[in-house]
């Protein structure tokens, strides 16, 4: 019990959606870049991308048009979620916690903020 605790890695959302992606991303680069992942572990995102090109889906759009096209989502996240549970815990940790301080770095040198009032003038 106290292995499985250990091993989860927890991510502090900061940001929306969009910025979650792009660091969710750059993980994945970072990961298949890294000698300590397994060769065979690096398939799994690649084949998740090469599905996305594939012009055949298992939903077909002519059918289930909604279907097909989340399928290709659904086996983007599902080939980056696998990945990420193949790699090594202690490296995806090393990866998030450089991408954390990176945001950090950037988040400290906006500290351009004035905080004012407005008042409506009538003419």
């Amino acid at each position: 019990m106290a292995d499985k605790k250990s091993s989860e890695i927890i991510v502090p959302q900061q940001g929306g959606v969009v910025r979650n992606m792009v660091n969710q991303l750059k993980l994945i680069f970072r990961l298949l870049g890294d000698r300590r992942v397994s060769i065979l572990a690096k398939f799994v995102p690649l084949g998740a991308f090469a599905y996305l090109l594939m012009p055949a889906d298992l939903a077909p759009n002519v059918v289930l048009p909604v279907i097909g096209m989340v399928d290709d989502a659904a086996i983007l996240w599902l080939g980056t979620y696998i990945f990420t549970e193949l790699c090594p815990p202690e490296v995806v940790s090393e990866h998030m916690k450089a991408l954390a301080g990176n945001m950090n770095s950037s988040d400290a040198d906006n500290d351009d903020v004035v905080d004012g009032e407005t008042s409506e003038v009538k003419e």
